[in-house]
């Protein structure tokens, strides 16, 4: 039996607003800050989806919800990343491990890890252990240090047998 193996890779940006809810990687983080976007900016679901679907040679996260359709307007990006699991699915490949991290200058990420890959895991149906998030600051440097915006990435690893 023949095992195939496929790596894809995401990155993707959001601008910080005053006033909006903050959301990453599933859960709504306390902060005076969120992320402005066309769904809800989860910059960290948004990179797994892009990497995902990347690997599978399956386009972007905007070719299967386009920012231009008003239907995904304020959409929870856990939705999205239920239907890109789904996709790969339908099409044999199953998730081995996702690596990524996360630029963000304050509020501390750290914290809400556990709580990260907790939610991740439940939506992606795939064990704690095979989701890795780290998070760091740019020093005070770029957009993101001057706190202005957040930036993701993530490498996944996905298999079909």
């Amino acid at each position: 039996m023949k095992l195939k193996i496929r790596t894809g890779f995401g990155y993707d940006v959001h601008q910080l607003q005053e006033g909006l809810d903050f959301w990453l990687g599933g859960i709504k983080i306390p902060h005076t800050h969120g992320a402005l976007g066309h769904s809800d900016a989860d910059v960290l679901t948004h990179v797994i989806c892009d990497a995902l679907l990347g690997a599978a040679n399956m386009r972007d996260i905007g070719f299967h919800f386009s920012d231009r359709d008003p239907k995904y307007k304020g959409i929870d990006s856990k939705i999205l990343l239920k239907e890109v699991v789904h996709l790969l699915s339908r099409e044999g490949y199953e998730i081995g491990n996702i690596d990524s991290t996360i630029c963000l200058q304050e509020p501390k990420v750290n914290p809400h890890i556990p709580a990260m890959k907790a939610c991740l895991a439940e939506v992606m149906g795939i064990p704690e252990e095979d989701i890795s998030i780290k998070a760091t600051t740019t020093e005070h440097l770029g957009f993101v240090g001057k706190k202005e915006g957040v930036a993701a990435f993530a490498t996944v690893l996905i298999v079909k047998q």
